[in-house]
């Protein structure tokens, strides 16, 4: 197929595109994009067309692609934007936090004060696990069942998680 015969079957076929374009983007502008984008990368790849195809289906599934890794794209950016009267800002650009270092240590103070009125059965696993031991470690060195380890780390969780509420 010649380049112009292609041109003017892709250009029959546009007006098909554009209800099923508004229908994923549910805004204007945003199909009138998706369109002219899904045109573009149809002719660039005009040898992958097989001749006598259904383009229309052949053309719905670029456009499907083309909203699917946009969709994407956005969604993995996730960035927020504040259209306010001052103009577009980048709500999330260039944050950095800073650590209060003071109130951190007087966290920590208190939790290390709340582990240590555990009893000393859930405290001794809770703590072998708290260090990165795996559950099956803590029982070959406990010489206890697996079972009766991971319930106490549980127990010790749900107790640390009762004293600590205030956090």
């Amino acid at each position: 197929m010649s380049t112009i015969e292609f041109d003017q079957l892709l250009l029959s076929n546009t007006e098909f595109l554009k209800p099923f374009a508004i229908t994923l983007t549910r805004d204007n502008e945003v199909a009138k994009d998706l369109m002219q984008e899904t045109m573009y990368r149809a002719w660039a790849n005009k040898e992958k067309y097989n001749v006598g195809t259904n383009i229309k289906a052949w053309l719905y599934t670029i456009m499907r692609n083309i909203f699917i890794n946009n969709y994407r794209r956005k969604a993995k950016q996730k960035t927020v934007l504040d259209n306010s009267a001052t103009g577009d800002f980048l709500i999330n650009y260039n944050q950095y936090i800073t650590e209060n270092t003071a109130e951190s240590i007087l966290k920590m103070k208190d939790i290390e004060a709340v582990l240590h009125k555990l009893p000393e059965i859930f405290k001794n696993p809770f703590m072998l696990y708290f260090e990165g031991y795996k559950y099956h470690e803590i029982a070959d060195m406990l010489h206890e069942p697996l079972g009766t380890v991971k319930s106490r780390i549980h127990f010790a969780r749900k107790l640390l998680k009762e004293q600590l509420t205030r956090f």
